[in-house]
Order: C-alpha cells, then structure tokens, then sequence
C-alpha cells in the first residue's frame, strides 16, 4: 500500500489547521452559511437531512488495519457507533456534531486519511477494482496508475472549480469490476501488440439525470503520458462545459454534444501542446510509486489446500460461501475473500464499530493487515491462506459477515435514501430490507444464481440503479414516496443502461414487483441462463405484463 512521505502528511496536517480555523469562525459567526458552505464541502462535510454527514476518503479502496481501527473509533465517538461505505469505495458518518468535525479530520490525519475532495466540483476519489494486484484475470496491477492520478488530482488548482464532480475509475483486468464505462473517465490498463502497457480512454460515461455509457476517445495511451492526457481532457471540459445549469454541466452532456470524434479532437490539440512538457511521467517516478505496491510475502504454497478442500466437499453451508464470497487468487495456495455488508434485516453497506475493529483483527491475523472496499459496498480480505479460509468463515459469522449472497439478489447496492439524505425523494434502505425479507430461502437465491439490484433514493444514482439487472428508482409523487424500476442494466466490459418498465409503485408494493419479475425469469429461463441473459432472449414485454397484471401501479 502507498504510504505518506513527509510532503503528503504536511498538506493532510495543513488542511486540518485551516478547516479548524474556518469552523471556529463560522461557528462564532465571523462566517455566513454562504461563505462555508465550500469550505466545508471541499472536507467532505454536507448538511443532510437530520445531521452533518462528512464522507471520507478511501482511495481506490484500500486501508491498512490501523486505518480502520480508525474508523472504528470515529464512529464511537462522534457517531451512532458504525459507518457507510458507498460506491465510491468512501465511508461516510451520518451523525457527527459540526464542532466535531476538526477533530475528526486530526485523527483521521495521523492514519494518513482525510476528506478532501470528496464533494464539491472536483477530481473525486479514483475508484478501482476492489481484487486489484490478486485477481487470477488481472492484466496488470492498477493501483499504482491510481495513486499517481490521487497526487496529481489532489488540490490541483486548475481543477479545483470545474462545472461538476468529476470521477475516475481504473481497472486492469479483463473483467471490468470499477464501472469504467459509466465513469467521467473509464481508464483500462492493456498491453497492445507490441507488448507495450499503456491505457485505454473511455470518457463522458456517468448514470444521474441523463445515463451515458461511456466511449472510447484513444486505443492506446502510453503510460509516460497518462497525467498530460488527462490534464487536456479536463481542460477541454473546463474550457467548453456547461455552466449555467448543473444538470447539463457534466462532462457526460458536453461529449455528447460535440460527438466523441469531435471532443477526442480537442483533446488531442490540447495535448499536443504540452504532451512532452512537466506533467510527463519518468520511469523513476512510475518506479517510486510502483514499488508501494508489490507483493506480501506469500508462503509457497500448492493450488489447492488438502484440508480446505475436505472441509469443502463435506460441509454445505462452508461451501456455499466459499462459492459465492471467495474469489481465485493468482497465487497458489491464496484466495481473496469478501465479508458481505449484505446480512438480511440490516442497511446494505453499514459496519458498526466494533464490526469494524474486528474486521482490522482479522486482516492483521489473516491478510497482511489490509482492507479492501468494494464498489459493491462490501469489504475484502484480499490474501487468505486456502488453509484458514475455515477460520475466517467462522470468524466472519460471528461478526454477521459471512452471509453466502455475493452477486446473488440480496446483495443489493443501495444509497443512504431518504432516511438521511437531503436530495432524495424517497426511502432506499426499507425497499432493500424489504426485498432481502421476501427473499430470505438461501436455496432459492443460488438458484436464481447471479442477479444485481441497485436502488437509488434519488435522480442523482448514488445507488447505480441504471445499471443494475434490476434498478430501483425512488420519485416523489405529490409529496408521496413511489418507485420506477427498471430491468436490463449491467455494469463490465458489456455495460448498459436499464429500461423503465412503465408507472411507478407505492412502497408497500416493491417486494410483490420484485416477486413478479423473478417469477417470470423462473418460468421461462432456460438450463443455465442468468436472469440477465434471460431478459436479453425475452425482452421487456413477459416481465411488464406479469408486473402490471397483478400488482396495482399508478401512472
């Protein structure tokens, strides 16, 4: 994992001073609501619906045990005792006293964590696959290509007030784990012909108002020039983005406007003119951070551990989750597991604080003291021995993580909603409780076998329901909370965007909807066949006449 040289520390340890600063001065009322309100949000610090919420920061989703220990105590101390991790592979507190927040932001610093930039109209947190540097299907390894964009993007002043938020997301395997396509900018690490490494550029992808897969601007970028690249990109966006209406303002709207072809122009002038100046990597400095990033010192190990796979073949409920919550590893003898955040009757995405500092034991007893988060909002403990897989299983159950969903319909990405979040029109967290209730026979769900449900409480996707197999949209309607949903999204390598079915349904209704739609998979699907592949051979219509026939929906 990167860790902080002496220059980093200062900018975390000098932002710390200064919002302590402004905080004491707005709190003593030498600042207006008008006059805090950005620099609260360039720490990360919103005004929800019942509280301050303050989101962290967790680039491309790794912490080392102590940083979640961290975590842990925050959310004792200044919160309801447990945290939120999002898509973004952040955390947030939903609870915390604004003349906290100072202190917050000096503890996080001395794990070498802060909240910068994660609001406000900037570079965001670079994103990544959450098995980056294990996966069997890995490439190569992106997490030194993010942390080089998290230096560059950190406090870069020409980028400080773009028209919108800006995302980056990286991978480099050949299945798409970080959402790349429906990113601002989609960066895929490849080799080409030649043997070279360099990066594929997919830009204006995004979900919210006006949902855009991404597209491709440039096959191949060597990597010497993966920060000019992206200066010119976001100065082209800076340049001709829309500023007079936030809902058009995201990079997304321009590339559509221009076309690609015409936006990968620009960009291409743009970077023609400084290409070989300062912004242009070294060997030695790809060097520097690389070497954060190798290897733990794996044992030699064989393929398959005698003992592990006796466990496996005689105890069922071990071998269900190892089916579904461990992944291959590309050393021998090693797996990458995922505690799921998804236990029934509890918000997707929630860890408490002592769930938090008993995840930090298990990393430093079994995973070379590091966490990952995934996009999916659960945690990983990404270097197992196959040999203490059995350990970790029962470990993970006592703490409620070891529930066998991952990828299955419970596994439900799922935003804050209406119970904390200002913007939404409606309730996230009792639809998706809801629909784990109803579906709750573990048999039944690894016989639907891979199914994704994405709820969002709002317009704004923070759930991703436009890609979702499944998605779930909160509306308002005459100040009462409804939902649209939507069938066929998918996030990967085949990204898209799901269609609505029709009216939307009051709240009662959603797990009978829910029911309705895996029925009629059930009915029609072929020996195999995923629900996604099954709405891919049938359509829309069998789903939306189930629906509409027996549920009552409202225009």
């Amino acid at each position: 994992m990167y860790v902080y040289d002496d220059y980093d520390q200062a900018i975390v340890d000098q932002r710390v001073a200064q919002f302590r600063d402004q905080t004491t001065r707005y709190l003593a009322g030498a600042l207006t609501d008008d006059e805090f309100r950005p620099l609260r949000l360039q720490n990360g610090l919103y005004i929800q619906r019942h509280a301050p919420m303050l989101r962290v920061a967790i680039p491309y989703g790794h912490l080392r045990s102590d940083q979640v220990r961290m975590l842990a105590s925050i959310a004792r101390r200044f919160d309801h005792g447990y945290g939120h991790f999002t898509t973004r592979q952040n955390i947030q507190y939903n609870w915390p006293k604004l003349e906290d927040v100072p202190q917050i932001l000096a503890d996080l610093a001395t794990v070498q964590m802060h909240a910068v930039q994660t609001s406000g109209n900037c570079v965001r947190n670079t994103t990544s696959d959450q098995f980056a540097g294990v996966a069997h299907d890995e490439v190569l390894d992106p997490r030194p290509w993010c942390e080089i964009i998290r230096q560059w993007s950190t406090f870069h002043p020409e980028f400080a007030h773009l028209p919108r938020k800006f995302k980056i997301a990286v991978s480099g395997s050949l299945e798409d784990r970080a959402a790349t396509w429906v990113h601002d900018i989609g960066l895929h690490v490849i080799r080409n012909a030649a043997g070279e490494v360099g990066f594929k550029v997919a830009v204006g992808g995004g979900l919210g108002r006006t949902p855009i897969i991404g597209a491709v601007i440039r096959e191949f970028l060597p990597t010497v020039d993966l920060l000019s690249y992206l200066d010119a990109i976001l100065r082209v966006y800076n340049r001709y983005g829309r500023r007079d209406n936030k809902y058009k303002a995201r990079i997304k709207i321009l590339v559509k406007a221009m076309t690609p072809a015409a936006f990968a122009a620009k960009v291409e002038a743009e970077w023609a003119h400084h290409k070989d100046g300062p912004t242009k990597l070294t060997q030695a400095e790809i060097d520097r951070v690389a070497a954060h990033f190798v290897a733990p010192a794996y044992e030699t190990l064989p393929a398959e551990d005698a003992a592990f796979a006796a466990e496996k073949a005689q105890n069922k409920a071990f071998a269900r989750w190892v089916e579904r919550n461990v992944f291959k590893h590309k050393q021998p003898g090693y797996a990458a597991v995922t505690l799921s955040l998804k236990p029934h009757g509890k918000p997707p995405g929630d860890a408490t604080d002592a769930q938090l500092d008993a995840v930090a034991d298990l990393a430093d007893r079994y995973s070379f003291g590091e966490v990952r988060v995934s996009h999916e909002q659960n945690l990983i403990l990404a270097d197992v021995r196959q040999s203490d897989l059995l350990a970790v299983w029962e470990a993970a159950k006592a703490l409620g993580f070891a529930t066998p969903n991952i990828g299955l319909l419970t596994d439900i990405i799922c935003c804050p909603g209406g119970d904390f979040c200002s913007l939404a029109n409606a309730k996230s967290i009792p639809i998706a409780e809801a629909i784990q209730q109803k579906f709750d026979d573990l048999d039944y769900l690894f016989d639907l076998g891979d199914l994704d449900i994405n709820i969002s409480g709002c317009m704004n996707a923070c759930g991703h329901h436009h890609v979702g197999h499944i998605g779930i949209l909160g509306v308002d309607k005459s100040g009462s909370e409804w939902y649209q949903v939507s069938l066929g999204g998918r996030q990967g390598e085949q990204a898209a965007l799901g269609k609505v079915i029709g009216p939307s349904f009051a709240q009662d209704d959603m797990p009978e909807v829910i029911g309705q739609i895996i029925d009629v998979f059930v009915e029609n699907r072929q020996p195999g066949e995923t629900f996604i592949e099954a709405y891919g051979r049938l359509g829309i219509d069998p789903f939306k006449r189930a629906v509409y026939k027996k549920v009552v929906a409202h225009a």
